[in-house]
């Protein structure tokens, strides 16, 4: 016969601690979004620094930011599955496990960026040509950032698995700050252009990769296990092409309209529209990353957690809101980043913002589904990215089509990351390593 008392006592027990993770979900969320927004700030504060360059060069300034995204994709992954072993790691023999990786990775990383530094110096005329880069400094220096941009993810990962978000707001703070003053310094002062941004962006990402270690250090000091590249890369390669996917339809609109479209018309009227939707996404990505390491944690000590529903609910309340003044208002935030000559991108803001939102809410889900190791999904996040990407091929009559295109296949994004996370899942898809 059951004690009612004990049911009592369980159930008033069982809320209280529903209820502590709530609050720790929101503290952690707003410290996270704090963060997140602050270094956003900074972030667009080198936008407003960096209009001031030429026209031209602030197109190639701001095309080779998305290009250097893209060339983050072979890391994309990375920030996730370091965040996942770290929440994973309960052991002292997980904790070896998670050193050796560690170590192995960063030096693998290197490796890897020593061959597309060949890669670029074989095929730099041609890049030039693409991207109308006037000074090859720009793209060498570019190159210099995509190495801390390979490098970034393990530690920021490892902060974000230990639920460290003092330490990884910190992080994205630092990048930020000092981006803006490194770039003040070379484009005010020096009169730097496109190459002289690019090396502001440098100068932020090594002050933020030194902090990120500080945090970290101790996962290079202690004894690692011995690492085996074959089951890592089976983990981590689902999540890199997951994530990448998401990546290239975030980015590439970019690099397409900066190639095909004239030198004039991308800096005036594409850029500044864009920037709006890169923004909202950025918004909001904190608190999938704190929904990320819950879930995992919660796995692994067979917990259940509402950080999906909390996160889902929190980013379509503030993208919403952002997509709703973006729509009443859209010259506003370009009045606030731009010179007036930018303002004459006003027309597409709300064509961006509503097009990038559901892809934002997309994310949320699609991490959701990596944490829990539910790689379906995957395989046909690539085939949309795929389709996004032959679609953009006939989209070189307006910009606004430009934008439409994004948006149809940011409402499909969310349609398949929503019937793969609420379907009965079965048998994960995996990659043999």
């Amino acid at each position: 016969m059951n004690d009612p008392l004990k049911q009592n006592s369980f159930a008033a027990a069982h809320a209280a601690t529903a209820a502590r993770h709530k609050i720790s979900f929101f503290r952690q969320s707003g410290w996270m979004v704090i963060a997140t927004v602050t270094g956003g700030v900074f972030m667009a504060a080198v936008q407003v620094l960096t209009s001031n360059l030429e026209p031209t060069e602030y197109g190639v300034f701001y095309t080779l930011l998305r290009c250097l995204t893209l060339l983050g994709i072979p890391a994309a992954g990375l920030q996730t599955i370091f965040a996942q072993q770290a929440a994973a790691t309960l052991t002292e023999e997980q904790s070896r496990r998670l050193a050796g990786a560690t170590r192995s990775v960063v030096m693998g990383i290197f490796g890897l960026w020593l061959v597309l530094a060949l890669l670029v110096f074989l095929l730099e005329k041609s890049l030039l040509s693409i991207l109308k880069i006037n000074n090859p400094a720009a793209l060498w220096m570019t190159l210099a950032v995509a190495l801390t941009t390979l490098w970034a993810p393990v530690l920021k990962g490892l902060l974000q698995g230990w639920q460290n978000f003092m330490g990884l707001g910190w992080v994205s703070i630092l990048d930020g700050a000092v981006r803006f003053m490194a770039a003040a310094v070379i484009v005010l002062w020096l009169a730097g252009q496109a190459a002289g941004a690019m090396t502001g962006a440098w100068v932020g990402q090594i002050v933020s990769i030194l902090v990120a270690l500080a945090w970290t250090w101790r996962i290079f000091r202690g004894p690692g296990a011995a690492f085996a590249w074959g089951p890592w890369l089976g983990q981590v390669m689902p999540l890199t092409l997951g994530i990448g996917a998401t990546m290239v339809m975030q980015n590439v609109d970019v690099i397409f309209v900066q190639s095909f479209y004239p030198e004039s018309v991308v800096p005036l009227v594409y850029v500044p529209a864009n920037l709006m939707g890169f923004a909202l996404v950025q918004f909001t990505v904190p608190l999938a990353s704190v929904m990320f390491p819950k879930i995992v944690h919660s796995l692994a000590r067979s917990e259940k957690t509402d950080a999906l529903r909390l996160t889902l609910l929190s980013t379509a309340l503030l993208g919403g809101l952002a997509a709703i003044v973006c729509t009443i208002w859209p010259v506003l935030p370009l009045r606030i980043l731009y010179k007036p000559i930018y303002w004459q991108a006003a027309p597409l803001v709300p064509w961006f913002v509503w097009g990038m939102l559901p892809l934002t809410l997309a994310n949320v889900l699609i991490w959701n589904l990596l944490a829990r190791a539910r790689y379906a999904i995957v395989p046909w996040l690539l085939v949309i990215m795929a389709a996004y990407c032959t679609a953009m091929s006939y989209c070189q009559n307006s910009l606004l089509s430009v934008v439409q295109n994004l948006g149809v296949f940011s409402l499909i994004t969310l349609g398949v990351a929503a019937w793969f996370t609420w379907k009965k899942p079965k048998k994960s898809f995996k990659f043999q390593g």
